[in-house]
């Protein structure tokens, strides 16, 4: 693992503490990695091994996840909410330079809206989505001119989300995911055929499942009917796992009409590429940071 067993610092915004951990090159291009749901920052140990040597490379536990506090209300999980908190955290340990972001399912659902702020550039240098949706862009595409490819895209979607409808039922999911947190390795296996050996769940896992289906609550029924789509001026890079099956292609569709700057990667992976694909990714995440440092330095 590449990141320290406790905490680099805490970074405090409101009530909530967000626990920050940090390795790499103190001189290189900060890069902040932010996961999603049901994981913490160890997700991107693998990746943070391979971005090390060239990057400073920080991650932070979400709220609700962790060693970061667990708010209790769900509209303290809005998506907004947790926007804030990545601008809180960069502004703490990187103040004055503008962050690579790379977020993987919530947070690449985070990372879209860091990125649509209207003052994201002063921030956010770069931007790399794996496997996480733009709700707003989802939602705009669901609204958008009937047709058949429109339609297919739509249902193969919501066959794959079908389970975030569970989520949305307080407490009909619970017991079953504290049943699933011991089995995590066996069923990334039998999920995304990832080899059980690269899979070390957090101690807070069962706990983690639970509390972060308040993203859930707090957000899907909310910008998928009401979606405000907005135009990102920052680069973006779309990693697309062609095996993911929790997130289908589909959710992309409104992006190139939205974002000014947007370049598309594919990797043979599921859904958890930063632990089966930790090479590829780091790979298209530093090769993408090194061409959005070289278009700003010309």
């Amino acid at each position: 693992m590449a990141f320290p067993a406790e905490p680099t610092v805490t970074v405090r915004r409101g009530d909530v503490d967000l626990a920050v951990f940090e390795t790499g090159a103190p001189d290189g291009p900060p890069v902040l990695l932010v996961h999603g749901w049901p994981d913490t920052h160890a997700l991107w140990g693998s990746v943070a091994d391979e971005l090390a040597a060239e990057h400073r490379v920080i991650a932070f536990d979400n709220r609700g996840a962790g060693a970061s506090t667990v708010p209790a209300a769900v509209p303290d999980y809005r998506i907004e909410e947790l926007a804030a908190d990545v601008r809180a955290v960069l502004a703490a340990v990187a103040p004055g330079e503008r962050a690579h972001l790379v977020g993987h399912d919530w947070g690449g659902v985070l990372g879209w809206e860091v990125a649509a702020a209207p003052d994201a550039a002063a921030a956010i240098a770069s931007f790399t989505c794996v496997s996480g949706p733009n709700l707003d862009y989802l939602g705009a595409y669901l609204r958008g001119p009937r047709s058949a490819s429109r339609v297919a895209g739509a249902l193969q979607q919501s066959v794959a989300s079908a389970y975030t409808v569970a989520f949305q039922i307080p407490g009909l999911p619970d017991p079953v995911l504290r049943l699933l947190a011991p089995r995590w390795p066996a069923f990334l296996t039998f999920f995304d055929g990832i080899d059980p050996a690269l899979v070390t769940p957090a101690p807070t896992l069962a706990r983690d499942m639970v509390n972060g289906l308040r993203l859930y609550r707090a957000n899907i029924r909310h910008r998928l009917r009401a979606p405000r789509p907005r135009p990102v001026e920052v680069p973006v890079q779309l990693v697309v796992a062609t095996g993911d099956r929790a997130v289908r292609p589909v959710v992309h569709a409104e992006a190139p009409n939205w974002v000014r700057d947007l370049h598309t990667v594919r990797l043979d992976g599921g859904h958890w590429t930063p632990l089966s694909h930790p090479a590829e990714l780091a790979a298209a995440a530093a090769g993408f940071i090194a061409g959005a440092g070289a278009a700003r330095a010309s």
